[in-house]
């Protein structure tokens, strides 16, 4: 059995490798041609433990991640997320590798914002605005200059001087200028883009701060409770989901909007993946605010963990 570790993770799996297998595997997901549960999560005293069982097809590798979620450990240097992506081969069933899943999940769920941003941002996009500055806010960094051609990036976070070492860190990384800025309201007045990536469990966002044509990213929120960003701007925006079926279980700020009765099911306008094979609409016009929910599916990380293999 293979062992991939961390380190050869962050090497190999490029955003370039990534961004594609994942598009691929969410428009798989919405054609039915994969295979999952909805994940079960174990709260903990610290945490979480997460289970995702799945499948790339009926006779495709298969296989499940087992992650622990701390959102307490970036303060001693571990990842929040950590666990293991398990795989098997489909001839026989016989497991085949073990990938380290925190590092799978941290490039995963930026490459999947970035295939979402490349569908539903406009094409003239250049300014991203990240709410947040922990990991997930250093993959997304990374990963939307991939599909943007991004000229600028703004940076809030609750701690301003964790925004401002995260700044200096991307600007001499990227080579693009970043900022710290001290006010969403404020920053949001020169998005093009925003991807909210921050453990908030209230909103820090709220739907009148956001100008027309804007595209966001909600991704700090896996699971139902915490909302970074208010009902107004669940109603204003055509609602992409990663998963149909997950954002009305699990997806907190569809809910909280829904439970408010503002909304109905039917405002989910589509999955993802349904963009992508070209079967609903993304944008409609250049005004309209689209948002992408993102809870992240196994399928992504089979595919990732998978694509290691070769």
């Amino acid at each position: 059995m293979r062992v991939i570790e961390r380190e050869e993770v962050a090497r190999r799996l490029t955003y370039e490798m990534c961004i594609p297998i994942v598009r691929d595997a969410m428009i798989a997901f919405s054609r039915g041609e994969t295979r999952q549960h909805l994940r079960s999560i174990i709260p903990l005293a610290k945490g979480a433990l997460g289970i995702m069982p799945g499948a790339l097809g009926e006779s495709a590798p298969f296989g499940a991640k087992l992650i622990s979620v701390y959102p307490g450990n970036p303060a001693t240097g571990r990842q929040a997320h950590q666990g293991l992506v398990v795989l098997f081969e489909p001839e026989n069933g016989e497991p085949v590798g073990v990938v380290h899943a925190g590092e799978i999940t941290s490039i995963r769920t930026a490459a999947a914002s970035a295939v979402a941003t490349g569908a539903l941002a406009r094409p003239e996009c250049r300014r991203l605005l990240i709410l947040g500055c922990g990991e997930q806010a250093v993959t997304h960094a990374r990963a939307i200059p991939k599909v943007r051609d991004i000229a600028s990036i703004a940076v809030w976070g609750r701690s301003a001087e964790r925004a401002q070492a995260f700044a200096e860190r991307m600007s001499a990384e990227l080579g693009l200028p970043v900022t710290p800025v001290a006010e969403v309201e404020a920053a949001l007045a020169d998005a093009d883009i925003v991807c909210t990536v921050s453990g908030a469990r209230e909103p820090i966002l709220k739907g009148a701060w956001v100008r027309p044509g804007t595209h966001l990213n909600l991704v700090g929120s896996s699971v139902a409770g915490p909302v970074e960003v208010d009902d107004a701007l669940v109603v204003r925006a055509r609602f992409i989901a990663d998963s149909r079926e997950g954002v009305l279980r699990q997806g907190a700020e569809f809910l909280h909007a829904k439970d408010a009765g503002l909304i109905g099911d039917d405002h989910i306008a589509a999955e993802i993946g349904q963009v992508l094979a070209g079967d609903i609409a993304g944008r409609r016009s250049p005004d309209e605010i689209t948002v992408y929910k993102s809870l992240g599916h196994v399928v992504q990380d089979l595919a990732s963990a998978w694509a290691l293999m070769g």
